[in-house]
């Protein structure tokens, strides 16, 4: 029976899913005009994302991690909220030879302790906030140069340039994630957070 339906028979690795616990360390909002984020004590979250924030709205328009569509067009917003990791900041900073590389130069909105390997948590990933807040992960934050450069800038790099190429390189799978809301609320700093990883299957091919 299995011969008519080959695909079947190959093997498949089913990751269950788990729970781990976070807190979010500290919070940041962008300008509505700007790409950089500045520390605020609590996120007022609605289904369009964080209130005023530079990243907030229903839709954005896509851009080169979308190359399947024409530049510019409207899209779901699924990049609502960025979400960092402090160990892995440090570690890119190492990298780049810097001394710090603090959130908010890269537009972080939010940076969580106590999750190991944050930047490979999957899509679906349920970031479920004491407080009532839910967030899912879209995906990972791929690192681009537009970041680097503000790196360098802040950072006072002699080559501003070279900073901006070398932090894709250095910061690649520990950018972080980006999650839009599930269910909407405020967040505060210190919050205690309910990790669910749901449950991935690998297709050996």
């Amino acid at each position: 029976m299995l011969d008519r339906f080959p695909e079947a028979e190959k093997p498949v690795e089913i990751i269950p899913s788990k729970k781990l616990a976070g807190r979010a360390a500290a919070l940041y909002v962008a300008p509505a005009d700007d790409f950089q984020t500045r520390p605020v004590d609590e996120l007022r979250l609605g289904f369009d994302g964080i209130s005023g924030d530079f990243h907030a709205g229903p839709t954005r328009r896509s851009g080169g991690r979308e190359p399947w569509y024409p530049r510019g067009t409207e899209m779901r917003n699924e990049r609502q909220i960025s979400i960092v990791a402090a160990d892995e900041l440090g570690i890119v900073a190492e990298r780049m030879e810097l001394a710090e590389i603090k959130p908010e130069w890269i537009g972080a909105n939010l940076v969580i302790e106590d999750v190991p390997h944050l930047s490979m948590l999957p899509a679906g990933t349920l970031l479920f906030f004491k407080g009532g807040v839910t967030l899912k992960v879209d995906a990972q934050n791929g690192p681009c140069r537009f970041a680097g450069r503000s790196i360098a800038e802040n950072a006072g790099m002699a080559d501003i340039e070279a900073g901006a190429l070398l932090f894709p390189k250095a910061a690649k799978r520990l950018r972080g994630v980006v999650a839009w809301v599930e269910r909407p609320g405020i967040v505060r700093a210190g919050e205690e957070i309910s990790v669910r990883v749901p449950e991935q299957w690998i297709y050996q091919v």
